[in-house]
Parts: structure tokens; sequence; C-alpha cells
């Protein structure tokens, strides 16, 4: 069975089922699922980004043994740069293994 179709201003043509749903997107009456499954899924995608953010800003501790001269250097860098030091190493840390800095 073949559907009839509607042309509009611009020569476009569509069904009568697709002039319907343009009609109830316009009007604010469409949604693609029912309301207490979409607010589901909402949740549901609401905790995976919560979880994610948690686990991708999580820190942990690290010990290095570095050569007190290379110390002082990062330091004098870290001044110049305005940051404290630790923060600093952190963020070349970070950069690097985000491969944002090649070594």
């Amino acid at each position: 069975m073949k559907n009839k179709t509607y042309a509009v201003a611009d020569k476009e043509i569509y069904s009568k089922e697709e002039l319907e749903l343009f009609q109830q997107i316009e009007d604010g009456n469409y949604s693609p699922m029912p309301k207490e499954k979409l607010e589901k899924e909402r949740d549901f995608y609401k905790q995976v980004a919560t979880n994610t953010i948690k686990k991708l800003t999580r820190k942990k501790s690290l010990n290095l043994r570095v050569y007190e001269e290379d110390i002082s250097s990062i330091k004098a860098i870290a001044l110049e740069k305005g940051l404290p030091y630790q923060t600093f190493l952190a963020s070349i840390i970070h950069q690097i293994a985000t491969k944002q800095i090649k070594v």
C-alpha cells in the first residue's frame, strides 16, 4: 500500500505521518519514548557521567627520587609560570600521559 504524499511550500514532499510528526514536534508534544522510560534512561546516563568524572579526577600520591639540582630548576620554572612546583610537575606528567607532550 502506497502512502499519500503532500507537497509543502518549498516543493519537498512528506507523507501524512511525517507531517503529523513535524506538527507534534513543533507543538512540543513529541516524545521518542514514554516519559517514565526517558527519565530512567536520563538517570542511568547521569550516573554513568558522574562515575566517569569521579574516576578521571581521582588523584594518587607518587614518590620520586630526583636530583636536588633538578628540583631547584623545576621550582624556578614553576615560579616563572606562577604555579606551585608540585602542581607544575603534575601538569607536565598529565600532558605526557595524554600525549600532549611527546617524549
